[in-house]
């Protein structure tokens, strides 16, 4: 936090266009000198926290200033002596990241804890005493925004700073709402850093910050983040930019005339509506560029339209469409499914007669704070009327399933990089699925990143149990686990009865949550020898006799001979069997019938005599063959194990054309009671063929 402290004038010399294009959004950039300073007297508080005070009444107008005084007073007191890399009096910093929050409409806590947020780090004030002078609330969140002792944690401080944030925003989101603001004040104020380390702390904000931001729907701080950040990352890309702003700031802009007419056909329509032009910001025009290439006069901007109730929003899409020509591919109903950043408007882009297309964005006036503010505009999300109580964990007010799961797999990061590491890939993830449990129900759902497969869901829902996962079913119908999912799936997993079944090395490739990563490669790095039996994943069926090699019950009439039962037949007791020489020494054997014996003859393979012990247990592997149906495997299996049989093995096989093929390797008590299975198994409704591999 105070590492990052320089002088502000710096960066309105890199960003002067920004600056003079008017942006229709909260504005951040109010903060100079002399607002910070003013005049002071020992009677009464500078004129800083009275522009903090006048922001916060503009969005709660009935709110008890009298906190903030207080704890404007102690920061003040705290700080006092101590100086920014700039040479301004530490006490800016808190006072422009408060402010920064202000004016986003954040609730009087969240802007106690913000003035706060430094003293327990660089003052001698200590987290009791916080708790005695402003409560509980207060305290956690200002501990939440705390610096780890980098004495304690060397090089792993940064990780593990940020490991210690996002575990207390898991209990109080308003943690990072402090943490982003303070970040923007910083990056603002980075001009007379050193180069090295501009870049270092813009990366981190690019890596961890910006996407936090935009799960968080902090749209506000998030579009300014990015600007910062381009800026110090990709300067070469960032003057382009900053001259393609300049060239069209000289022309004639297209945008004001559409507005105006969307303001008469909404007027006429008599839709009551505020219609204005957003100006886009410079990674926004970059990015555009890059889709488009030459850009117009209308692509430096969209329009926005702030209505009252969400009815509204499509009457005016009704009117848009009608009267002007959609571009039906840009339209996106972000109301009736919001991402899941709480974000929810209306995109649409119409052509109109002078050739140009104008992107249009419909909201209520509610869904725009929301839009820019994200969970800062909730208030306070945890107000109940009842006394708070920060060591029960609360429900999260933004239900993102993204916070969840990151909580859950970084208590198995196993050391920091590796925590630091899987966070920005999760980070990297920039939309979200919502898959359902078999039962439909509402608790039964699971939020997972785009792009995640029914391995990331087996470990979502069931820890490491999924390491014995053999297959799953998808809307019903039986798939293999690397099957990607798709928003709005059912998903049934099926899981082996073997407590020893792991992952295979393979899974790694379909795996895409943090969780299930660190769950499979924790389980491979610990078993060395191999990933488990072939019930660990898909495999072919044909193959698993054989590879397991061995004679079982069989003899051959040639001493000292290995022998080996035939894959191809799987021959058991009491079958007619004939026996090879193959090379090595070895003895294959084969059922009489099968076509591997003439073949065996054709070649002048050496017949040896075989017979079966008198031991009646044996081993062997059948294929079935069924319609997909919900449980058929459960059924199956419970069909075998009613007639007293060990399922050495399982697995099943993608589905084609709503046909499903299972393999089974089982230990028989009994070679006669064979026979008996095989019937029990087709008598399994859906099941149209039983055989021996």
């Amino acid at each position: 936090m105070s590492a990052e402290a320089t002088n502000p004038e710096a960066h309105a010399e890199v960003r002067p266009e920004l600056r003079r294009r008017g942006r229709t959004r909260l504005d951040l950039r109010r903060l100079g000198r002399a607002a910070l300073l003013g005049p002071t007297s020992r009677d009464r508080l500078p004129d800083a926290i009275g522009h903090v005070a006048e922001a916060h009444r503009a969005h709660h107008p009935d709110a008890d200033l009298s906190l903030l005084r207080r704890a404007y007073l102690l920061a003040e007191t705290s700080h006092r002596g101590q100086m920014r890399k700039s040479g301004e009096p530490y006490i800016t910093h808190p006072l422009a990241v408060t402010l920064i929050l202000a004016e986003l409409g954040a609730e009087t806590t969240t802007l106690t804890a913000s003035l706060l947020h430094d003293t327990v780090e660089d003052t001698d004030v200590t987290l009791d005493q916080v708790r005695e002078e402003f409560g509980a609330e207060v305290c956690f969140i200002v501990d939440g925004v705390t610096k780890v002792e980098k004495i304690d944690y060397g090089a792993a401080a940064e990780p593990e700073t940020f490991r210690k944030m996002l575990v207390a925003t898991g209990n109080d989101v308003r943690v990072m709402s402090i943490k982003l603001a303070d970040r923007l004040h910083n990056m603002r104020t980075l001009g007379v850093m050193r180069p090295e380390k501009q870049e270092r702390i813009a990366k981190v904000t690019r890596d961890v910050l910006i996407p936090l931001a935009e799960r968080l729907g902090v749209q506000a701080l998030k579009t300014e983040l990015e600007d910062l950040v381009f800026a110090i990352l990709h300067p070469e890309e960032y003057e382009h930019t900053r001259a393609l702003i300049a060239a069209h700031a000289g022309e004639a802009d297209p945008l004001p005339a559409i507005a105006d007419s969307v303001r008469a056909v909404l007027r006429e329509a008599g839709v009551t509506a505020e219609v204005v032009v957003r100006p886009r910001h410079f990674v926004s025009v970059h990015r555009t560029s890059r889709t488009r290439g030459d850009l117009r006069g209308s692509d430096f901007g969209r329009i926005l339209v702030l209505v009252a109730e969400n009815a509204d929003c499509y009457a005016v899409l009704g009117e848009l469409h009608t009267c002007f020509t959609p571009v039906v591919s840009e339209f996106k109903d972000f109301i009736a499914v919001p991402k899941f950043n709480l974000y929810q408007s209306l995109h649409t882009a119409v052509a109109v007669p002078e050739g140009y297309v104008a992107e249009v964005i419909v909201r209520t006036r509610q869904m725009h704070r929301v839009a820019e503010a994200g969970v800062v505009a909730l208030g306070n999300p945890y107000a109940t009327g009842e006394p708070a109580d920060c060591d029960e964990e609360r429900v999260d007010p933004t239900r993102p399933g993204w916070l969840s799961r990151l909580l859950d797999w970084q208590q198995s990061a196993p050391d920091p990089d590796t925590f630091w590491t899987v966070l920005r890939a999760e980070l990297a993830q920039d939309r979200e699925i919502t898959v359902y449990r078999e039962d439909g129900s509402a608790s039964g759902t699971m939020s997972l990143p785009a792009g995640a497969s029914c391995i990331d869901a087996a470990y979502a829902q069931h820890g490491e149990a999924a390491h014995g996962c053999i297959g799953a079913r998808v809307n019903g119908r039986l798939t293999s686990l690397s099957s990607p999912l798709s928003d709005g799936d059912t998903v049934q997993l099926l899981l082996a009865q073997d407590a020893s079944s792991g992952p295979a090395a393979d899974w790694l490739d379909h795996a895409r949550t943090p969780a299930a990563r660190i769950a499979i490669s924790s389980w491979l790095q610990s078993h060395p020898d191999g990933a488990g039996p072939a019930a660990a994943a898909p495999r072919a069926p044909l193959s698993v006799v054989g590879a397991r090699g061995g004679g079982g019950n069989a003899v051959a009439d040639l001493p000292d001979a290995t022998v080996r039962l035939a894959g191809c037949c799987t021959p058991v007791p009491p079958d007619a069997v004939a026996g090879f020489l193959v090379r090595g020494g070895t003895v294959t054997v084969h059922r009489v019938h099968c076509p591997a014996v003439a073949q065996m003859r054709s070649v002048g393979r050496t017949a040896v005599a075989v017979h079966w012990r008198a031991t009646a247990d044996c081993r062997v592997t059948l294929l079935a063959e069924s319609f997909g149906r919900p449980h058929l495997l459960a059924d199956l299996t419970e069909a075998i194990a009613r007639e007293g049989v060990e399922v050495v093995s399982a697995t099943v096989e993608p589905p084609v054309e709503q046909r499903v093929r299972h393999s089974y390797t089982l230990q028989l008590p009994d070679a006669t009671g064979l026979a008996a299975l095989m019937r029990a198994m087709r008598d399994v409704p859906g099941v149209y063929d039983v055989r021996r591999a």
